[in-house]
């Protein structure tokens, strides 16, 4: 029988406990991570797509470079980059929830969390992160782009890499915002350069290595996870 809204309503102040296991859970294991870097992009992506090659090429390298790379666990763009870091011997971090049709598990993560909640999943994918690579996607990609953007425009989190991989795909989103959007004042002349546009694997490496090592952030890893 379905759960009536009273009775959903009643439960609510119970529900706060189940909130809270997630957060601490997710948290817990996430601090003990090294540096991360968070990848975004379609779950629909499929391994002959170049998009996918190029997102394992990323993972791979940053990897490479002692960063643990976090994804939504899912397939597509995520699977790419959890097989890209895990096959270069690196922390492959799938952060999973089922979503009807499209979000399965990849075999791909060597430390995975499992979420109930989808706003939890979304700062736990942001906060232990030095950097974010957006890959072609749909409303979820755009919509995390968006939040993490405003996030840093107000200041909430440092001034960290939003890179956008493949101009081509991109062009379109970022001409509009800046001939509507920075035109109309809706935004500060600025506020776009926070964006960064990417086309290559050896682009989005310098871009996040640059910033590694302008803030100063350590290579080292935890001795949990070594």
């Amino acid at each position: 029988m379905e759960t009536s809204h009273i009775q959903r309503v009643h439960e609510d102040p119970w529900r706060v406990f189940k909130i809270m296991a997630e957060f601490v859970e997710s948290f817990d294991t996430l601090s003990r991570l090294p540096p991360a870097v968070t990848f975004f992009g379609s779950s629909r992506g499929r391994p002959e797509d170049p998009c996918y090659a190029m997102t394992e090429a990323i993972a791979a390298g940053l990897a490479k470079e002692r960063f643990a790379v976090i994804t939504g666990g899912g397939p597509g763009i995520m699977e790419a980059a959890n097989k890209g870091a895990s096959q270069a011997g690196g922390i492959s971090v799938g952060l999973n929830i089922v979503l009807p049709k499209e979000q399965k598990p990849n075999p791909y993560s060597n430390v995975s969390i499992h979420f109930h909640y989808f706003f939890i999943r979304k700062v736990a994918l942001v906060k232990y992160s030095v950097a974010f690579v957006f890959m072609p996607g749909g409303f979820g990609t755009i919509d995390e782009l968006f939040e993490i953007a405003t996030l840093v425009q107000t200041r909430r989190v440092p001034r960290l890499p939003l890179i956008l991989v493949c101009r081509d795909y991109w062009k379109g989103l970022f001409d509009w915002l800046k001939t509507t959007l920075e035109a109309k004042g809706m935004i500060s002349p600025g506020d776009l350069d926070l964006l960064k546009m990417a086309d290559t694997p050896e682009e989005v490496l310098r871009i996040i290595t640059d910033y590694r090592e302008m803030v100063g952030i350590p290579e080292s890893v935890p001795e949990a996870f070594r």
